[in-house]
């Protein structure tokens, strides 16, 4: 497996979130790659890993089955990822990320950094 260095995890990471957002892909195909890409691991194994059967992976990446909040989660936690909300307009969803407060506190401390 071609490993990924951290700098690459995160851009790769950010890609795919973006690709979410803008509707251009699934939540399942999402798990799907970064499973693949950044764990390198099999359905089997990664399914152990989080606590889910295969079965359940399967639906997931599949985006078939009706899944609990809690399996989602527990799928997506080892990429630093859970469900939440999002507004659908994207301008809201713009206004919303740069208002949070450890972006604005940054931009404070450091000017350069927008």
């Amino acid at each position: 497996m071609n490993e990924l260095s951290p700098l690459e995890r995160e851009d790769f990471l950010r890609n795919c979130l973006q690709e979410l957002l803008q509707g251009e892909t699934s939540e399942g195909k999402i798990l799907t790659r970064l499973r693949k890409k950044i764990l390198g691991m099999n359905q089997n194994d990664y399914a152990a890993l989080v606590g889910l059967s295969r079965r359940t992976l399967s639906d997931l990446e599949n985006d078939t089955g009706d899944q609990s909040l809690s399996v989602i989660n527990a799928a997506f936690k080892p990429f630093g990822l859970r469900l939440g909300l999002l507004p659908t307009h994207q301008h809201l969803l713009v206004d919303c990320v740069k208002n949070l407060p450890e972006l604005t506190s940054l931009r404070k401390v450091n000017g350069f950094r927008r």
